[in-house]
């Protein structure tokens, strides 16, 4: 759904719009040479936002490795009770 809004904005971002209204017309022009300068800006602005995320994501990374460092974590899982009696059991519906 975001391309779709991105794409429209694409091609307003390349149009003309010239209204008349003594003739009572609309005219739109399309500039290809806009609708691709504005492609290049927008696909510009898409890598300079990636890389902020990816810069922000490694200090963030890096920030925790400082303050817990490494840190092993072992895990017993046991179960200590014994298993019930059969008896014990509710019948299932």
């Amino acid at each position: 759904m975001r391309i779709i809004i991105l794409l429209g904005m694409l091609g307003l971002a390349g149009c003309n719009v010239e209204n008349d209204p003594a003739k009572d017309q609309v005219t739109v022009k399309y500039d290809e040479a806009r609708i691709k300068k504005s492609a290049v800006t927008v696909e510009r602005t898409a890598k300079e936002v990636g890389t902020g995320i990816a810069n922000v994501a490694k200090g963030t990374g890096d920030a925790i490795e400082r303050e817990v460092g490494d840190l092993d974590v072992d895990v017993k899982v046991s179960r200590n009770r014994s298993e019930p009696k059969e008896a014990a059991r509710e019948p299932a519906p």
